[in-house]
């Protein structure tokens, strides 16, 4: 029998990665789909990856935040929590959640402050964002706009076996209307905002954040999250903008 090509092994991968870890949500439309992509690499310690997921929990938590979410036309949105390492070991997720109120959103930063750290090893830029824009692909839900944050402190790590080059998951996200947006913390590598505007970030509206220490996470998360709930386009198709 003639075998897969890479392409088609990696789809597959992806299918029954969703199939096993998030049904299909039917709901009314969304102002947004969110994947909030976090970072747990070597590189990152255990002090550092808690300040993150410390961060988001904190912006849903914000008033400004909330007001936002329910300012929308349809006053909701589904965020996901993505955290992600080694190209080839599993990512970790929580279920898909309707935000809607401030209950919803407080719910929500309850679950992310408690998540776990089941995933280590290298840097698989690539492979998460592939992985996100599966997810909304077969989310089951529908939104106006579809958005991956993606967040973390260094490059791809060079692949070791097959993997999916950042190049290659960027142009499955512009090919979907799918937009990336990245928060780059630059305190071990001040060029690494630089990387994240020709490597990651895509789409209708695209920008790049940046953290110039791992303490200031949370404030820069906050105003990102803000222009992303908002959707806020006028500057243009691709605003570089750091922090």
């Amino acid at each position: 029998m003639k075998a897969f090509g890479p392409w088609v092994a990696m789809w597959l991968v992806a299918a029954v990665f969703e199939q096993v870890s998030n049904p299909a949500i039917a709901s009314e439309p969304l102002d947004l789909q969110l994947v909030l992509a976090v970072d747990a690499s070597r590189s990152v310690d255990e002090r550092e990856y808690r300040l993150q997921l410390d961060g988001i929990a904190q912006a849903f938590r914000d008033p400004e935040v909330i007001e936002a979410i329910g300012d929308g036309p349809r006053g909701k949105i589904a965020v996901s929590l993505l955290v992600w390492a080694e190209s080839r070991r599993p990512k970790a997720r929580t279920p898909w959640r309707t935000i809607s109120s401030a209950a919803d959103a407080h719910a929500f930063a309850d679950l992310t402050r408690g998540f776990g750290r089941p995933v280590g090893g290298g840097t698989g830029i690539g492979k998460v964002m592939f992985t996100a824009v599966r997810m909304l692909e077969t989310s089951g839900l529908e939104s106006t706009r579809r958005v991956i944050d993606v967040s973390g402190d260094g490059r791809e790590t060079t692949f070791r076996e097959w993997s999916v080059p950042p190049d290659q998951a960027r142009h499955a996200a512009i090919d979907r209307n799918i937009t990336i947006n990245g928060l780059a913390i630059t305190a071990e590598d001040r060029e690494l905002a630089g990387y994240y505007e020709t490597q990651v970030i895509a789409g209708p509206g695209a920008f790049v954040m940046t953290a110039a220490s791992i303490e200031d996470f949370a404030r820069v998360m906050r105003v990102k999250l803000l222009r992303e709930i908002r959707g806020d386009l006028i500057i243009g198709a691709v605003d570089k903008a750091t922090n």
